[in-house]
C-alpha cells in the first residue's frame, strides 16, 4: 500500500517511569498498567487504520504488546523534539505521528489524519490537545527544522508548532482536538468517553475511575 506511514512514539510501560504524573492516587504499578493499555489501544487503532507502514519510535524494550506486523526503530536524541525529529527521518516519506497518551483514538480518526495529509496543497497536519499540546502531527517530508525552537509539554506548544510550520511556509491541515492523559482527570475523561477501551478498563479495575478524592474532601469540608 502507497501512502503515509503512521507512527507512535512511546515509551516501555513500566512503573516508576510511566505515567508518573497519575501518582497519586495511583500507584507506580497501576500507573504502567494504565500506560500498558493506552499503548495497547493506541496500537489497536493503527493496526487497523489505512497506513503504509506502522512504526513504533520506542524508547525502552519491547513486551508483548508489540504487534508483530509493527516495525520498531530507536528513539535518537535527547529533547523531545530531537526524538520526534528522528522518527520522522527513520520512517522516511509522508508520516502520521501520535503518543501513547490518547487510548480513545480510533482507526477512523487516524484514517481522516492520513487523508488530510494527502489531500492535495498539503504539507503537513496538526492534531491539538485540550492542555495545549497535540496528539498528532504529519509532514509529507521529514524535516527537523519543523521542531527546531518549539518548547514541549507545555500549554504553549501547539500553538508554538503551529507557527513553526507557519514560518517554514508549510501548508497545515487542522484536525479535530482530544484530551491526552497527563493526570487523573484525564484519566477519567477519557474513560468516561471510551469505556470499551482497554485504558477505561484498566482504570475501573485500579478503583481510580471514580473521583472519589473529589467527594471525600467535599464530605469533610
Amino acid at each position: 500500500m502507497s501512502g503515509p506511514a503512521l507512527i507512535v512514539i512511546a515509551k516501555a510501560p513500566v512503573p516508576g517511569r510511566s505515567k508518573t504524573r497519575l501518582c497519586p492516587p495511583c500507584s507506580a504499578e497501576q500507573a504502567a498498567a494504565l500506560a500498558d493499555a493506552a499503548l495497547r489501544d493506541t496500537l489497536a487503532a493503527v493496526a487497523e487504520a489505512p497506513a503504509a507502514r506502522r512504526v513504533v519510535a520506542l524508547e525502552g524494550e519491547t513486551g508483548s504488546w508489540l504487534p508483530a506486523s509493527v516495525e520498531v526503530v530507536r528513539q535518537r536524541g535527547g529533547r523531545l523534539g530531537e526524538r520526534l525529529a528522528g522518527a520522522f527521518e527513520d520512517v522516511g516519506g509522508p508520516a502520521f505521528l501520535v503518543a501513547m497518551d490518547t487510548p480513545q483514538l480510533t482507526a477512523a480518526l487516524l484514517g481522516e489524519a492520513l487523508a488530510r495529509l494527502q489531500a492535495p496543497g498539503t504539507d503537513a497536519a496538526l492534531a491539538p490537545t485540550l492542555d495545549g499540546g497535540y496528539w498528532g502531527i504529519g509532514l509529507r517530508r521529514p524535516d527537523p527544522a519543523v521542531f527546531a525552537g518549539v518548547p514541549m509539554s507545555s500549554r504553549l506548544t501547539f500553538a508554538a508548532q503551529a507557527e513553526q510550520l507557519r514560518a517554514l511556509g508549510l501548508r497545515t491541515a487542522a484536525l479535530d482536538p482530544l484530551t491526552d492523559v497527563d493526570t487523573i482527570a484525564d484519566a477519567r475523561a477519557v474513560a468516561r468517553a471510551a469505556p470499551a477501551t482497554r485504558f477505561a478498563a484498566t482504570l475501573r479495575r485500579s478503583g481510580h475511575a471514580a473521583d472519589d478524592d473529589r467527594r471525600v474532601a467535599e464530605a469533610a469540608a
